[in-house]
């Protein structure tokens, strides 16, 4: 029996939180989830994901400083931003410190869910390291 990918899905809107954990789920995955940037970068020491899902637009911390955070330690870890809003000034800087995706929460999520699903089978097959 194969293992789960386990994702971390970071994002402080609760109902957004809960639709994409639950479609996750429907495609065969393991989810946590963080409200917060702090919370996050706390769950990433203490445990192992195959990717994250990271909103860029949040208190505290916003996602490009915890992506910056992220790349310091480990420059191979999928991380897939997320956003409402189609912001180039902001994709680029993401792009810039590292990330490997973006999802537009307007967006097919059906569609974006096959996409990262499509990314961590072949980060699994090519994973550097391990």
């Amino acid at each position: 029996m194969e293992n789960k990918k386990k994702i971390l899905l970071v994002d402080d809107e609760p109902d957004f939180v809960e639709l994409i954990k639950y479609r996750l789920e429907a495609n065969d995955y393991q989810v946590e989830t963080a409200a917060t940037g702090k919370t996050a970068l706390k769950m990433l020491v203490n445990a192992e994901f195959d990717a994250v899902l990271l909103d860029i637009l949040m208190p505290e911390i916003d996602g490009i400083e915890v992506l910056k955070t992220i790349r310091k330690t480990d420059k191979s870890l999928p991380v897939f931003m997320l956003t409402a809003y189609s912001d180039k000034a902001k994709f680029k800087l993401a792009n810039e410190s590292g990330a490997s995706g973006y999802i537009v929460k307007t967006s097919d999520l059906q569609k974006q869910i096959e996409n990262i699903t499509a990314i961590l089978r072949l980060s699994n097959k090519y994973k550097p390291g391990k």
